[in-house]
């Protein structure tokens, strides 16, 4: 399909029948655009035209790659610093913990269990390392924990979980140059200056029909993301860190996030999820379904078996122990980021990078429906909350959030 306008109109078509599916069976937009990009793909190309959806088009990919950014960079400013303040040592503890136990677990699986080799095992712990701070978010709004003190210490500790997979994607798979120390020095010139010029620049131009705030969190995005991409780099993992140093000032303008937000969800990411859905390889799934589920429960018990003592330690007992441990062992936006970061530079085959989507979904929905089935801790609900809503409900802001 060369008709640039009908190839648009094909994907938003599928990014509104993936919208639809996910407001019907009350699941994560970017699940089901996923589900519908590897659905499309497989359908069109075997009925309907030899190249699919055309995903390597590319105006598609800039797009797609524009929503990886800006996705990242929502989810860094959704930090509250307050919450990481009062609970920087547990949050730090935590989350380093989270990161690290799949990370080594993972990497060990895929290396010595399914035989891949080196730098595929390394991406393979970095993808199922994550934790998804959105779907995570998503049920402490709707239960009401992110009002607690134990909402926030949860949702502290995937930032951080999350900070070290942004972090190590890097530090990797990126070529050490001059180029490299380049951007590393003006990455880390701009992180100190951002947070003191950011507030005062909108102070002073902002609030115009003209948007200049998008404007300029764009422009900061791209100029960053052309900086890392020419050091050998990815352009999502400076905007992880640039959310973050943004938090206080823009994260706290809701007026402007919201923009964003419809700027992202509405355009931009439904072209990056159904992308990384289109690269899934149904016939590599199917043929080997025994290493999905050896995937799945690689993350989930090498996760499970450092963060639960952690939290332990941290005097969480019982139910509110173990759901901390569930709500940590999700995963979806950075683990397909970097699943898909893999399958783009040759570190991973499109099987290789099948089972991993595959394991990263599954991990986004099964702690989520056991742990709000199973073990929700009731007694830590705000007593507004008492009666609190269905496990199924708890994880339908999701559909807004990723």
């Amino acid at each position: 399909m060369t008709n640039a306008w009908s190839l648009a109109a094909l994907w938003v078509g599928l990014a509104l029948v993936a919208t639809l599916l996910a407001i019907w069976f009350k699941v994560s937009t970017a699940l089901s655009e996923i589900v519908v990009g590897t659905v499309a793909q497989l359908i069109i190309g075997v009925f309907l035209a030899k190249g699919g959806l055309a995903g390597s088009t590319q105006w598609i990919t800039f797009l797609a790659g524009t929503g990886a950014i800006v996705l990242t960079f929502l989810a860094g400013a959704e930090l509250d610093p307050v919450i990481f303040r009062t609970k920087w040592r547990e949050s730090l503890v935590i989350g380093l913990a989270g990161f690290f136990g799949p990370f080594l677990g993972c990497t060990a699986i895929g290396h010595y269990v399914l035989g891949w080799d080196v730098r595929a095992s390394w991406l393979c712990g970095v993808a199922l390392s994550t934790t998804s701070v959105a779907v995570v978010y998503a049920v402490m709004l709707e239960l009401g924990f992110n009002v607690t003190e134990y909402g926030k210490a949860i949702l502290a500790a995937c930032f951080i979980n999350d900070l070290g997979t942004v972090i190590s994607l890097g530090l990797i798979f990126s070529p050490f140059t001059f180029k490299t120390l380049i951007f590393v020095v003006v990455s880390a010139a701009a992180f100190a200056i951002l947070p003191f010029l950011t507030p005062r620049f909108f102070r002073k131009y902002g609030g115009r029909v003209s948007e200049l705030e998008a404007k300029y969190i764009l422009f900061l995005l791209f100029a960053m993301g052309g900086l890392a991409v020419w050091s050998g780099s990815e352009a999502v993992l400076p905007a992880y860190i640039i959310g973050m140093v943004l938090a206080g000032t823009v994260g706290k303008d809701h007026a402007l996030i919201r923009r964003l937000r419809t700027l992202t969800f509405g355009l931009l990411t439904p072209f990056y999820f159904i992308r990384a859905g289109s690269f899934v390889s149904v016939p590599a799934l199917m043929a080997a379904p025994l290493t999905l589920v050896i995937l799945f429960f690689a993350k989930m018990v090498s996760k499970a078996a450092v963060v639960f003592p952690a939290v332990r330690a941290h005097r969480y007992d019982g139910s509110s122990g173990i759901y901390y441990t569930l709500m940590m062992s999700t995963g979806l936006t950075f683990g397909t980021i970097s699943a898909l970061f893999g399958l783009s530079h040759q570190i991973i085959t499109q099987g290789q990078y099948s089972f991993l989507v595959g394991a990263v979904i599954a991990s986004a929905v099964i702690p989520t429906i056991v742990a709000n089935t199973f073990f929700l801790p009731r007694h830590l609900l705000p007593r507004k909350e008492a009666s609190a809503p269905s496990p199924r409900a708890a994880i339908q802001p999701a559909v807004a959030e990723e």
